[in-house]
């Protein structure tokens, strides 16, 4: 690994890491599962692209969190509800949901903020992010 590193700049060494990473568990899978392994490389670009924002970011940009409380926010209304007269129903009160979580997203409760993507495109254009 040291002999590795030695070759790569010091700011992409964690995705050199990261893509070892990724290959060592592909080459575990291959045995058992070797559609897995060959899925595992094919979406190497796709499974590592967080890691295109600067690292403080990566943590929310990789997380699925935001994504599974909007979903259970509508299941926890849906369930409210129980049996729907038809699916434009359904669409309505689930579009409902949503506007409001965006309301909600706009006023304040920011995943990013204003502050936070300015400093992410000025990481971007080649700046230091705060």
């Amino acid at each position: 690994m040291r002999n590795l590193f030695s070759r790569v700049p010091k700011h992409a060494q964690v995705e050199v890491m990261a893509r070892r990473q990724l290959e060592l568990v592909a080459a575990h899978m291959e045995g058992r599962f070797p559609r897995v392994a060959e899925l595992l490389r094919e979406a190497v670009e796709g499974v590592l692209a967080y890691m295109a924002f600067p690292p403080g970011y990566w943590r929310r940009v990789h997380s699925t969190n935001l994504l599974e409380r909007l979903l259970r926010e509508v299941g926890r209304r849906c369930d409210v509800v129980g049996i729907f007269p038809n699916s434009q129903a359904a669409l309505r009160l689930i579009g409902a949901v949503l506007v409001e979580q965006q309301d909600e997203w706009e006023a304040g409760r920011r995943y990013f903020g204003l502050a936070s993507m300015a400093a992410l495109h000025g990481a971007q254009d080649g700046q230091e992010t705060p």
